[in-house]
């Protein structure tokens, strides 16, 4: 940790007084973030992440100050409190983001969904067709993972076949344009600011269906009905996105029956009932 702080202080050309719960405070009263304690290019990617989001100019992002092999470091989002008008305005801004577009689906690297990597870069057909792309990046390659952990089923298997017959049929009436996505949108990884606004942190970046990024956030709560309803004002989504919701949400769920084991596992296989 001694070598770490040193680095930092190098960064920041100051000494730095307080650690404490990875925030520090330097000599002249400045506070920052530090996470650190993994040595992969994850923070790196997060970085990447932020500093995309930030792009969109639409939306809160925690601004990165420093990466390295073992650490990011940020700026600190003193927290307030969520009252008034917070999640109709974080609805209308995350809205405002999904319109900031790329004309091909992914990411320029692979990065991280929770301690899983997430495949990003796609093939030359999948550069182009967002259903190509989340069936082979996101689904088929959880399932993969599935398979090595043990917890692939036949139910989940055979579901997955199913799937692969109908899934065209299922998006198709969705698709737009490739737009710029959080990733990991729950409510663990935002933070309301002292001013009251939503600042977006941890994300697993790249560019696809927004309709992924908003069924998300439905997965374990956090998100009022206002911070819907203020979505749909700013940006509709077009009819028959509830039903292509649970397809959206089974992604997440795939990665959590593999970050966290089989207590997930009967909600994948349920996921998949209504698409075949």
């Amino acid at each position: 940790m001694n070598s770490l702080i040193e680095n930092i202080e190098h960064v920041l050309q100051e000494e730095v007084v307080y650690t404490g719960s990875q925030r520090l405070r330097t000599a002249s009263g400045k506070e920052y973030f530090l996470k650190n304690g993994r040595i992969s290019d994850i923070y790196r990617c997060e970085a990447n992440g932020l500093k995309e989001l930030a792009l969109a100019q639409s939306i809160e992002v925690a601004k990165v100050v420093a990466v390295g092999k073992d650490f990011i470091l940020t700026e600190y989002i003193h927290r307030g409190k969520a009252t008034g008008d917070f999640f109709m305005r974080f609805g209308r801004e995350l809205a405002r983001m999904h319109r900031y577009q790329s004309d091909t689906v992914g990411f320029h690297e692979n990065n991280y969904i929770g301690a899983n990597e997430q495949i990003n870069i796609p093939s030359e057909k999948e550069s182009t067709d967002w259903i190509d792309f989340y069936y082979n990046k996101r689904l088929m390659f959880q399932f993969r993972l599935a398979e090595r952990n043990g917890y692939a089923t036949s139910n989940l298997r055979n579901g997955l076949i199913r799937l692969e017959k109908s899934i065209e049929s299922i998006l198709s009436d969705g698709i737009e344009h490739p737009c710029l996505l959080h990733g990991d949108l729950w409510a663990g990884n935002f933070i309301c600011d002292e001013n009251g606004r939503a600042v977006l942190i941890d994300p697993a970046v790249y560019y696809g269906h927004r309709e992924a990024d908003l069924a998300m956030t439905k997965l374990f709560g956090g998100f009022s009905c206002e911070f819907y309803d203020s979505y749909q004002k700013e940006y509709p989504l077009k009819p028959g996105w509830e039903y292509r919701e649970g397809l959206y949400k089974l992604y997440h769920v795939l990665n959590h029956l593999n970050l966290f084991g089989r207590s997930y596992l009967h909600e994948a296989e349920s996921l998949l009932n209504p698409y075949g």
